[in-house]
């Protein structure tokens, strides 16, 4: 009798061994992978850019020495209490109203775009893991159960030896079962290979050596209730929630300002200054001076309002064409965990039971020569693809599942 295949595997018995879990997973990458950590860090940093972006700018000191050789009547000199006089001029730019805060306005936008970008490093680093651990699961599960029809076809070779010794079946019962084995043990190197490249796939997205030891997936998550998983219900999350809208929203955002600020680049900025001037040792009279800028270049200015515009219009359409994109693989993994739903359902309540019962009426039937050893081989193979089928399909469900996390920036 075959044994049944659970849900669960046993994991490795060090603790030290991450693996066993999903979460074990994505909590070790989440203090260790370095791209979500340059992300994060890149959004740090455009956030100390906002104080700058609305400051103003540094003052300026200009010190001039006037008439140096005082009419000539002296060698030139540096010392402002020996020349003629010695003006000291402060001087301070001022933006047009509004100009600063405009800038301070596009830097915080920039900074929430970074703190999107930085989720949505982490949200799709999240997703390969679980899909990487689902197809880990699958390998495991396929590799056990492999090993499990090997060892049962190594006991019908041994009943098909039985028969053949006395006469009751033929030599081809016993070749057949020795070539199934062959091909099984070919699988399991098939299976081991991929298991080898998952493993150094997944150390690669923890950040460690690739072949760092894994221990066996042992469990997998609860899928969310069927009512969770409504479209209508999750559209409305992924468009307040999605990391690469956020971001575009925040594009579209700095955009609106930038275009403003670009209009507000017709009025004029300023400068203004003081200016101390000292005669010999002391200081007899100041000045004030206002200097604007003259907004001449009319032609610049409207190829940079034009740009502006366009830019914006930019920023939009790539709003647009991000959730449509977004939506549609919305739709798409909500249709493929329900039809791994089904196909779960439908293999453990019905095609798994059949082969079973089918494989325990076939045994007995070659034993007493009332069926043949094709027969009984073929019913193995049914067991076989139903149960890889079911382990298929959790496997789907788990990848499928962390692809809409991924789309709503966090888990169900």
């Amino acid at each position: 009798m075959l044994l049944t295949i659970g849900l669960g595997m046993p994991a490795l018995a060090q603790e030290s061994v991450i693996g066993a879990s999903v979460d074990s997973l994505l909590d070790f990458a989440k203090t260790r992978n370095p791209e979500y950590a340059a992300m994060q860090a890149e959004a740090e940093a455009s956030g100390q850019r906002i104080t700058p972006a609305g400051a103003l700018p540094d003052p300026r000191l200009r010190a001039e020495l006037m008439d140096i050789t005082k009419g000539g009547e002296q060698n030139p000199t540096l010392s402002p209490g020996r020349v003629g006089s010695t003006r000291y001029t402060l001087m301070q730019e001022v933006p047009w109203f509004g100009k600063r805060d405009l800038k301070r306005d596009i830097a915080e936008l920039e900074a929430e775009a970074a703190k999107g970008r930085a989720l949505g490093t982490w949200t799709e680093l999240s997703a390969r893991i679980k899909t990487a651990y689902a197809q880990f699961y699958y390998v495991h599960g396929n590799e056990r159960l492999t090993r499990e029809i090997l060892d049962l076809m190594i006991r019908l070779e041994k009943i098909a030896q039985v028969r053949y010794a006395g006469g009751l079946a033929a030599q081809q019962d016993v070749v057949r079962a020795q070539v199934e084995q062959t091909n099984l043990r070919n699988d399991l190197i098939a299976l081991e290979n991929e298991r080898r490249g998952l493993r150094a796939r997944m150390n690669a997205l923890l950040s460690r050596p690739a072949p760092a030891a894994l221990a066996e997936p042992a469990v997998l998550r609860t899928l969310p209730a069927p009512a969770k998983l409504d479209y209508a219900a999750l559209e409305d999350r992924v468009r307040a929630r999605n990391p690469l809208l956020f971001v575009e929203d925040a594009r579209i955002k700095a955009a609106e300002k930038s275009r403003e600020l670009t209009y507000k680049n017709r009025y004029p900025d300023f400068t203004f200054g003081v200016a101390p001037n000292q005669f010999q040792n002391s200081v007899k009279q100041w000045d004030l001076m206002v200097e604007i800028n003259i907004p001449l270049q009319q032609a610049t200015r409207r190829s940079q309002e034009r740009e502006s515009e366009a830019m914006l219009t930019a920023a939009r359409s790539r709003k647009e064409a991000a959730s449509n994109q977004v939506l549609s693989e919305l739709s798409e993994n909500i249709a493929s965990i329900e039809a791994a739903r089904r196909t779960e359902t439908l293999v453990t309540a019905s095609l798994l039971p059949q082969a079973e019962l089918t494989f325990q009426a076939a045994l007995p039937g070659y034993e007493t020569g009332k069926v043949d050893f094709a027969t009984l081989i073929d019913a193995l193979r049914q067991i076989r693809q139903a149960k890889q089928n079911l382990i298929k399909a959790q496997a789907e469900s788990q990848a499928r599942l962390g692809e809409i996390e991924r789309l709503l920036g966090e888990d169900l």
